[in-house]
């Protein structure tokens, strides 16, 4: 899909997105690791884990087109978005553990990404010669993610006070452009509505059980309830701008977007219902405790 949104738009997009996460990162939060490894090991281990074989599973269930499959399975190997941080804020969530997460599960999916989506092609397009994912061009799209997170965080190191202002602006901006690039992703897709119409159910139920693992898990391996929902966030809303950026650019596959395009229109309303229920859970929890 050679256009001028895949081309121009959407890296600038990412790169807009991934710069507003750097203004919210420091070096203090990856010395935190040091200090927490337990709730960032089992919130990680759920992403590399268990939402490729989830993806993989529903994929086969829902017996999706190859190349939507394809799609859904880049979108679960995807790390979490700044979309992750807004929202464990707003549910109040352990908001430093997601940026430490999401800054950790970008720099991860390095190696997780291209792994998962070269089996995926492999299985699903039933060919190693369709492998898809070229080496240069993942590293040109990494460089979007590495670069303008380093920037920011540079920007907020030189110049914290320019970085509290702009923070809130560029989040703003950074749910606009998500909204922005899914829509351009669809509709640069011929068969979208008919493609959506098959990816549209089994995308809602992979985002919904996304929530609920990165939730559940924690609660029970005995983190805090901040953490776990800071885990529900994290691993159940995607990058879905970093999966388009491999989708369209990579794999070169407005069908193979479609997943990741409409997850990112379903996760808004679907995170919402989370926060509110996990929210209510914890209240419940806080009024039992002696």
């Amino acid at each position: 899909m050679e256009s001028s949104f895949a081309t121009v738009g959407l890296p600038m997009a990412l790169a807009v997105i991934m710069f507003g996460l750097g203004l919210a990162l420091s070096v203090a939060d990856f010395r935190r690791v040091a200090k927490n490894p337990r709730a960032v090991v089992i919130i990680l281990g759920c992403q590399v884990v268990l939402l490729p074989l989830l993806g993989f599973a529903l994929a086969n269930a829902f017996g999706l087109q190859p190349l939507l499959a394809v799609g859904l399975m880049t979108l679960a190997a995807a790390p979490g978005g700044t979309v992750a941080n807004l929202y464990s804020h707003l549910f109040h969530g352990d908001v430093a553990l997601n940026i430490t997460l999401t800054a950790l599960n970008s720099i991860l999916a390095l190696v997780t990404l291209p792994i998962v989506v070269n089996l995926s092609v492999a299985w699903f397009l039933d060919s190693a010669d369709n492998l898809g994912v070229q080496p240069s061009k993942m590293l040109q799209v990494f460089a979007l993610v590495l670069l303008p997170v380093a920037l920011g965080m540079l920007v907020r190191a030189r110049a914290s006070t320019f970085a509290a202002r702009a923070d809130r602006p560029v989040r703003v901006a950074s749910v606009v452009l998500i909204v922005v690039v899914v829509l351009g992703a669809l509709l640069g897709e011929d068969r979208a509505l008919e493609y959506a119409a098959e990816a549209g159910a089994v995308t809602a139920i992979f985002c919904a059980l996304s929530l609920t693992i990165g939730y559940v898990v924690p609660r029970l391996a005995g983190l805090s309830t901040t953490q776990c929902i800071a885990g529900g966030f994290e691993i159940g809303l995607h990058n879905a701008t970093l999966a388009l950026a491999v989708t369209l650019t990579v794999l070169n596959s407005s069908e193979m977007s479609v997943a990741p395009a409409v997850y990112g229109i379903v996760m808004f309303p679907l995170a919402i219902l989370f926060g509110v229920v996990v929210t209510r859970i914890g209240r419940i929890r806080t009024v039992e405790a002696p």
